[in-house]
């Protein structure tokens, strides 16, 4: 984990082949969408969210000039409850890669064990939050 915030628990994620790559999960596990949510709650999720995207935009930044934006979505499909990807995208990413969705990256990526959450993402991780810390 990387820190609680309001209404949500900001995590890195398991795969790093982007370095950076966080997920906001809501702390009520039987919510499902945003809009099961009060809107109170929404607000609270989509602020958090907001945060962790600044905060993985500044951290990556420092670590790697290469950063260009962060790609943020909420989707749901696979697993039902709500959450929040926050990638981050890099220059370095290859061509056919770099424009277009995230989960159009080939397979192999999500099972890469070079590129899976380790202790070497500590420095990273503890970037991000430092940089939600300060908001």
């Amino acid at each position: 984990m990387v820190r609680r915030l309001p209404s949500s628990f900001a995590v890195m994620g398991d795969v790093q082949w982007l370095p950076g790559y966080c997920v906001l999960l809501s702390d009520d596990p039987s919510v499902d969408r945003l809009s099961a949510l009060p809107r109170v709650k929404q607000r609270e999720f989509l602020d958090s969210m907001a945060l962790l995207c600044h905060a993985v935009e500044r951290a990556c930044a420092e670590a790697d000039p290469e950063v260009l934006r962060v790609n943020v979505e909420i989707l749901g499909n696979t697993d039902a409850y709500l959450h929040a990807h926050v990638w981050p995208r890099y220059a370095w990413e290859p061509a056919e890669h770099r424009s277009r969705p995230v989960w159009l990256y080939p397979a192999e990526h999500w099972a890469d064990e070079d590129t899976a959450l380790n202790d070497g993402h500590d420095a990273l991780r503890e970037s991000i939050g430092r940089h939600l810390d300060e908001g």
